[in-house]
């Protein structure tokens, strides 16, 4: 369903019973609601929440932005971070996390359990922040609380993130198993059969595009550190992370819990970057488990 928020369109699906209490799920960097494990969201839905998944701006069935004057091929991004340009971004992160806040009061949600892993996880940190009237708990996976370019190089990090669009299906099934092989969960694999499924998904909803992805690459890497207001959050936080996480390393997850003095951290053997079907279960106990605890 398409939902007007604050001058833009978001993509939503509303999954469960609507008196349940309600969890929102929020995606990573150029990733759509379809990259969702079909489990993981039936699990939260058996577990009792209404589960409210949708696409990011610039992701998906989402507004875009291709009318911002800002970067958005690969190879300039690349080589005006290099050169220490500073890069203008066509909204922020901050941004973003408004998108969630306005999706809740469309659905006429007061509160909400947030769950967010990647760049979800920064907006969800951003959340706890500036609007934790508005949440019941915080779950944040596979993420970090400080800048990007402090994470290491630039020169070694912004390639990594930054996208070409891929011209047909086959590409895109190409370049998803491609992902899932560098950055996957290699104690949680998931099959072929999935991953190509999932980028034949995600193609025929008119993406993923790079433009719409580098963008969003720089709003991410326009966000500010995290770690002084963080100490200032009260909010019950969960932090989930994989210690085989090849991208975000787990140090900076657990970085994350020292800095919010109300959360729990829980490393995840064999877990890397991505969700898979074989993780979700895990992922919802975990998260289910945190959110009884506290519920609100």
């Amino acid at each position: 369903m398409q939902i007007k928020v604050g001058g833009i369109t978001l993509e939503a699906e509303d999954h469960g019973d609507r008196q349940a209490p309600a969890i929102i799920l929020i995606r990573g960097l150029g990733t759509q609601l379809v990259h969702w494990p079909d489990n993981l969201i039936a699990g939260f839905v058996g577990a009792g929440f209404r589960t409210i998944v949708f696409d990011n701006r610039d992701t998906g069935l989402s507004t875009r932005f291709d009318d911002a004057a800002v970067p958005s091929d690969a190879d300039e991004i690349i080589a005006r971070s290099a050169a220490g340009e500073g890069l203008e971004a066509a909204y922020s992160l901050r941004d973003m996390a408004d998108d969630v806040t306005g999706l809740m009061d469309a659905l006429g949600l007061e509160k909400a359990h947030v769950f967010g892993i990647s760049m979800g996880g920064i907006i969800t940190q951003l959340l706890a922040i500036h609007a934790p009237e508005r949440l019941h708990s915080a779950t944040i996976v596979m993420s970090a609380c400080r800048p990007l370019v402090e994470r290491g190089e630039v020169g070694e990090i912004i390639p990594q993130l930054v996208a070409r669009d891929e011209t047909s299906p086959e590409e895109s099934e190409d370049a998803l198993l491609a992902e899932y092989g560098q950055w996957g969960s290699p104690g949680y694999p998931a099959d072929e059969a999935f991953i190509r499924a999932q980028a034949r998904a995600a193609y025929r909803r008119g993406g993923p595009k790079a433009t719409g992805i580098n963008r969003q690459v720089l709003a991410t890497m326009n966000a500010p550190d995290r770690r002084p207001e963080l100490a200032r959050v009260s909010l019950p936080c969960c932090v989930i992370h994989g210690l085989d996480d090849a991208l975000i390393p787990h140090e900076l997850g657990a970085e994350i819990a020292a800095h919010i003095a109300n959360s729990t951290y829980h490393p995840i053997k064999g877990m890397g970057h991505i969700i898979t079907p074989l993780l979700a279960p895990e992922i919802v106990r975990i998260t289910s488990d945190f959110i009884r605890k506290n519920p609100s």
